[in-house]
């Protein structure tokens, strides 16, 4: 049996120094989010969330700008998985179709991802606050603005389409990020905090986009 070659003094292990680190600002995100979710995120000071961790308020500030990049990094993870779902459609998907799938497919599979960072009910948590929060809610919907021009350049890109001189790939994404602030809100509102529950929602309204701009809502009775 060949033996092991002796490591040298000093010699460290590769990756080991980005591991801690890596433990270090999800230990500083988790505290973040349960004290978010608890406290409420204007209570929370960033001294507390460093003295949950043990950790310098300077060590809070080399992972994270301050208490709202903290209050979103799960989403920005979460929004960068969703839109490699969008990229991975097969083309013959037209573009609500491929975003309703994309979405469905997201909320199938996210929950893994997150819970190598923070657990899922802690994730759905930290949702609601952000629709219940004035603060956050106003960065929310500034930042599904900006998400919605990166999906609808990636739908025109996909299509072959020019977002700026074609309307369909904005129009498209419109409708479909009407209907996720919808379901988000309602689901918000609603009692029952797990993704089962959003997704189906989500999944619901999503399927009532072509009939809701395209069929009579009256029927034949109307004249």
């Amino acid at each position: 049996m060949r033996e092991a070659a002796p490591q040298h003094p000093g010699t460290v292990v590769p990756g080991l120094r980005e591991r801690k680190k890596q433990r270090t600002r999800d230990a500083l995100l988790r505290a973040a989010l349960e004290l978010f979710t608890t406290k409420g995120y204007e209570r929370t000071t960033v001294d507390e969330i460093a003295e949950a961790v043990d950790v310098s308020q300077r060590t809070f500030f080399r992972y994270f700008a301050g208490k709202e990049e903290a209050a979103f990094a799960v989403q920005d993870m979460v929004e960068s998985h969703f839109l490699d779902a969008v990229r991975q459609r097969p083309p013959h998907e037209g573009p609500l179709e491929a975003l309703r799938k994309a979405v469905l497919e997201s909320w199938d599979n996210i929950g893994d991802a997150v819970e190598e960072i923070i657990p899922i009910e802690l994730h759905m948590r930290t949702y609601r606050l952000i629709e219940s929060t004035p603060a956050l809610l106003a960065v929310h919907l500034r930042r599904s603005e900006e998400m919605e021009e990166r999906i609808a350049a990636l739908i025109a890109d996909r299509e072959g389409v020019d977002v700026d001189t074609d309307p369909r790939p904005r129009v498209a994404v419109a409708a479909f990020g009407g209907v996720m602030r919808v379901t988000g809100r309602l689901w918000g509102a609603g009692e029952d905090y797990s993704v089962a529950a959003i997704r189906e929602l989500t999944a619901r309204y999503l399927d009532q986009v072509g009939p809701a701009l395209m069929e009579n809502w009256h029927g034949e009775d109307r004249r």
